[in-house]
């Protein structure tokens, strides 16, 4: 089981910064990627960014060359550094972990319960 426990949200200016953190605990070693997913009202849950545990990065179209997605794999942390936000970034930022079950030849997702960003424009 993995645990995770986002902070660092809050109400930023248009063109401001923010960086998001990600806590997990409990059987981090299974963890084969992290990421990040948001939520804007009345749109679906969407992807953000994602870092493998081999190192390799996704991001959206829409966030690349503005967000920045790192981890401190010492204190099993993931981090998402936003710059240049806009009111569009506006969402509750969920963060995700995946872990592969060998045995079911497939990924197990956990959450964390979310944490608000609010851009002002």
């Amino acid at each position: 089981q993995v645990q995770l426990v986002e902070s660092g949200g809050g109400l930023v200016q248009a063109g401001g910064s923010l960086r998001l953190s990600c806590a997990a605990s409990g059987s981090t070693l299974s963890i084969n990627a992290m990421g990040w997913y948001r939520q804007a009202p009345g749109k679906q849950r969407e992807f953000v960014a994602r870092i493998w545990s081999t190192g390799g990065t996704n991001y959206a179209d829409s966030v690349k060359g503005r967000f920045t997605i790192s981890r401190d794999n010492a204190k099993n942390t993931v981090y998402l550094q936003m710059n240049s936000l806009n009111p569009e970034d506006t969402a509750v930022y969920f963060c995700n972990a995946r872990v592969f079950v060998v045995t079911a030849v497939k990924w197990d997702d956990y959450w964390g319960q979310g944490t608000q960003v609010t851009v002002s424009s």
